[in-house]
Formats: C-alpha cells, sequence, structure tokens
C-alpha cells in the first residue's frame, strides 16, 4: 500500500492486489449529510444522483456506455460525512478509462435542468419508499431522537421539503464547495501497476483547483434522560430500535464496542437472537449494530414483532442489558466474537472493491489509514473487563432512547423509564 499527495491536496491511496484480474477506482469527497444545513439537507445525495447525468464532454448515455461496454460497473453512494464515486473494471488496461470517466464526472458536471426535475422526483420516491418500509424507516426516527436537532438526526436523502425545493443553482454551489482538491481522495485496489496509476491520477487530477476542506457542524451533549417516538402505522409487525450515542471514530473503546454489538445482536449465536427469537419466538429478526462518526458514534437493538409479544420482547432485551453489563463475558463467547469480526472483515477484503472502499473511505474520514493486521490485534486485544465497562456506559437510562411504529395499540402500557430501568 502506498500513499501520495497532489500538488493541489489530493491523496491518493493504492492497493496493488496479487491474484486479481479486476480493479477497482474510487474518488471520494468530503462531504456528506452532516455536513448541510437545515433548508438544504439533501444536497450531497442529490448532487451524487447527478453527476451521473452527464459532464461538458459526456452526456449520461455516453458515460454509462463507456463503461458498460468493457464489462465494468458504476455506482455511488452517500453517508453521513462522505460520498464516493467508483468503478469496479474487469481487467487493468481499464484503469484509465475509470480514472477519466470518474474525474470528468467530479469535475465538469453539466448539471442538465431536464435531468434534475427527473432526478428529483426519483428521490421524491426513494424517499416514500423508505417511509413506507418500517424496518428502515424506524432506524431514521431513531437517529433523529440519538441526535435531536443535528444534521446526524436527519435522513440522509433530505426530506420531501428540502428536496423540493433545492435548485440548480444551489446544487452548482454545493459542488463548487466541496468538490476541490483538499477534500478529494483516490483509492485503487486490485491488479494494476502502481507507476502508470499514479501517472494517470496526476494527468486527469491535476488540474483541480487546490480549495479548502470544509468542516460540519459538531454534536452537541444530549440532555440526559430516555426519549421515546411512537409513529404511528397500520402494520403487521411493530418494529423498534433501542438504543443511543455510541463513540467516536478515533476512541479506542470503538473495538469493545464492536465486540459489544457482536456479542449481543451481530450474528445467528448472538445472546439476543438466541433468548428472543430461538428460544421464545417473539421475532424473525432481531440484531444489535454500532457505527462511528468523527466526534460521536450510534448503537440500536432493533427487531420485529407482534402487538401480542413486543412487552415480553423488550422485557428480555432488558434482561440482556443487565446481564452483560454486570457478568463479564466469558473468555469462550468473548473469543468466538472476536474470531467472527475478524473472519467478516477478511472475508469482505477478498473484493477488489470492498479494499478500495476500506481505504479509500479511512483515508477521507479519518486522514489516515488503520491496516488490517492493526485492526485484528486491537480486536484480539480486548478483555472482557472492558466489555463490561463499555456496556456501563452504554447501557444506562440517560442514553437510551426507543423508536417505534406499529398500530396505534401497541403504544399502549409503554413506559420507556420501565422498559431500560
Amino acid at each position: 500500500m502506498e500513499i501520495i499527495r497532489l500538488d493541489n491536496g489530493i491523496e491518493v491511496v493504492l492497493k496493488p492486489m496479487k491474484g486479481y484480474t479486476s480493479v477497482t477506482t474510487g474518488v471520494w469527497v468530503r462531504t456528506g449529510s452532516r455536513y448541510e444545513e437545515e433548508e438544504e439537507s439533501g444536497s450531497a445525495h442529490f448532487l451524487e444522483h447527478l453527476l451521473f447525468k452527464g459532464t461538458g464532454q459526456r452526456t449520461c448515455e455516453e458515460l454509462k456506455r463507456l463503461i458498460e461496454g468493457v464489462g465494468g460497473t458504476f455506482n455511488a453512494f452517500t453517508t453521513e460525512e462522505t460520498t464516493c464515486y467508483y468503478i469496479k473494471m474487469p481487467f487493468s488496461k481499464h484503469l484509465t478509462l475509470s480514472l477519466d470517466v470518474l474525474s470528468d464526472m467530479v469535475k465538469n458536471p453539466s448539471l442538465p435542468p431536464e435531468e434534475i426535475e427527473r432526478e428529483r422526483n426519483v428521490i421524491l420516491e426513494e424517499i416514500k419508499m423508505y417511509q413506507d418500509v418500517p424496518a428502515a424507516y424506524v432506524q431514521e426516527l431513531f437517529s433523529n431522537l440519538v441526535f435531536p436537532q443535528h444534521p446526524l438526526g436527519r435522513f440522509i436523502a433530505g426530506t420531501l421539503q428540502t428536496v423540493k425545493s433545492l435548485s440548480r443553482e444551489h446544487l452548482f454551489d454545493y459542488w463548487h464547495r466541496f468538490y476541490r482538491g483538499k477534500s478529494l481522495v483516490v483509492s485503487i485496489a486490485g491488479d494494476f501497476d502502481p507507476e502508470e496509476a499514479k501517472e494517470k491520477v496526476t494527468l486527469f487530477l491535476k488540474d483541480t483547483v487546490e480549495g479548502e476542506p470544509l468542516g460540519f457542524t459538531p454534536v452537541k451533549e444530549k440532555e440526559s434522560g430516555p426519549d421515546f417516538l411512537f409513529h404511528p402505522k397500520e402494520t403487521e409487525q411493530i418494529h423498534f430500535c433501542l438504543g443511543g450515542r455510541g463513540v467516536a471514530r478515533e476512541d479506542e473503546r470503538r473495538w469493545a464496542v464492536s465486540l459489544l454489538a457482536t456479542i449481543m445482536g451481530g450474528n445467528m449465536s448472538s445472546r439476543l437472537f438466541v433468548e428472543v427469537r430461538e428460544k421464545r419466538g417473539l421475532a424473525y429478526q432481531i440484531s444489535m449494530s454500532a457505527a462511528s462518526f468523527a466526534d460521536t458514534g450510534i448503537f440500536a437493538i432493533d427487531a420485529g414483532t407482534s402487538t401480542s409479544t413486543l412487552k415480553e420482547a423488550l422485557r428480555v432485551i432488558r434482561e440482556e442489558i443487565s446481564r452483560i453489563r454486570l457478568e463479564p463475558v466469558p473468555e469462550e463467547e468473548l473469543n468466538r466474537a472476536k474470531d467472527f469480526m475478524v473472519g467478516q472483515l477478511r472475508m469482505r477484503l477478498e473484493s477488489t472493491s470492498e479494499y478500495m472502499s476500506f481505504l479509500g473511505g479511512q483515508l477521507a474520514s479519518r486522514q489516515k489509514i488503520e491496516t488490517l493486521e492493526e485492526m485484528v490485534s486491537k480486536i484480539y486485544a480486548v478483555t472482557p473487563e472492558e466489555i463490561k465497562a463499555v456496556a456501563n456506559q452504554l447501557f444506562v437510562s440517560k442514553n437510551l432512547n426507543l423508536a417505534l411504529i406499529g398500530p396505534k395499540i401497541s403504544q399502549e402500557g409503554i413506559v420507556i423509564k420501565e422498559i431500560i430501568g
């Protein structure tokens, strides 16, 4: 692995991978939904869609034919803190084409007015689709509970109101503010010649304006006390998220938090899966996840159950939360969780596109890269005492919140303080 920096501030990470024929190239931008003001919510995501709609040199159809015509695929995604555009090619000989197309999209978007209106409707339908899926929408409601009045609590795609109001002028202004050298990262992984890659990256991106990376709104300390949000919807199941704030990306406790999430609800041998689904049949799906951002984090237990079994499911979850706070995790169980985490990470990195994301995502969001070996070492170093400590830091009443979607009757008798203790 090698990291270089162009004169205009663009950072480039190169990872040749022996035994592969494919190569994946990604261009990362240090912007996402948390960089937006409330009235412009959804701008980063909207712009991500529009960069595929044509450049000053190529139409939307030409872009697609160039990549798909040689067997490649390309896509993009927007997160809270980054945006990524990537192309995966079947052979290294197409690396130049990948860099040509991606740099053209990032540097010269045309944002055709007619395409903006078409894509606006597409995004509005995307938002409505998520709102119609309780298992997905409850997570958006939950994020708003955890980060009230803050961009991290908003839907990445924005709201129906903000998306309708975003103008072409505003989207161009957003691109001008963020798509600059010091906010860009290029990540290449797979079968390629590093020297050729350096030459081509420089050729296609050297004229990018340097600019300055922009900041985002920091997270404020949340008022203490549990919060409860109920969204009435006539569904067959009741969907809920229970959790709160976690730890930041550079907090060394993040490995203990990740292992805590794995032990509690990360796979089919996890405590919640066994106790809630396998032993009692109270839910089809139940899991726990954790994510970290620059200055904070979030964790959630989510599940779907019926009106008649909701209280029982919450009671079992509470018991498991109490147990992991009081009793150190047995070494054998902790070792299984460690092996699972490491195994999942290693298998993920068997793909050139995932390795591109692994490296580029870190460099874009952290301005540094932690190797796989370093991560594995830190995972295996976590002790039962550290798991117990983070459980007692996260699973406390003032930090827990409950979001619920279901029929009106499902909220009857739900007292948040009784659920979380």
